[in-house]
């Protein structure tokens, strides 16, 4: 028997003693002893996290903000690039293409309605099967 166990007398509920007779060979605990002695550690744990809930949701909060404000930012920037570049090539297209702004309305809507219906997921070769004609 190890040095620093020693005998303890505790009273419980025959209720109580039938959860350990039941559930202590379910948690491979080779003994009662040893499921109960689990049972007080992970309640312990348990009420340690409750007295750090005052310091660790903040240290918490302030990690999650700067990373998540340099996630915000970074993403900030790739969509003003992706931006620029769509304005880009929608002039470049828009000057070399002949088009009837009625037409370019109606194309609007459509595409409005094939990204809300697709959630957004339409690749290159769909808008190319859809302007040849078969969808």
């Amino acid at each position: 028997m190890d040095e620093n166990r020693h005998r303890h007398t505790v009273w419980m509920d025959d209720a109580v003693w039938d959860q350990v007779e039941s559930r202590y060979q379910r948690d491979n605990c080779s003994t009662r002893n040893e499921f109960i002695e689990k049972a007080v550690q992970f309640y312990s744990g348990y009420l340690d996290t409750e007295s750090a809930d005052a310091y660790l949701p903040k240290v918490l909060a302030d990690i999650l903000e700067g990373k998540l404000g340099a996630l915000g930012k970074r993403i900030g920037h790739l969509l003003f690039k992706l931006s620029v570049d769509q304005n880009l090539m929608g002039n470049v297209l828009a000057a070399g293409i002949d088009i009837d702004p009625d037409e370019l309305r109606k194309a609007r809507v459509r595409c409005v309605k094939e990204v809300k219906e697709t959630n957004g997921e339409i690749s290159f070769e769909d808008a190319v099967r859809y302007q040849k004609g078969a969808e």
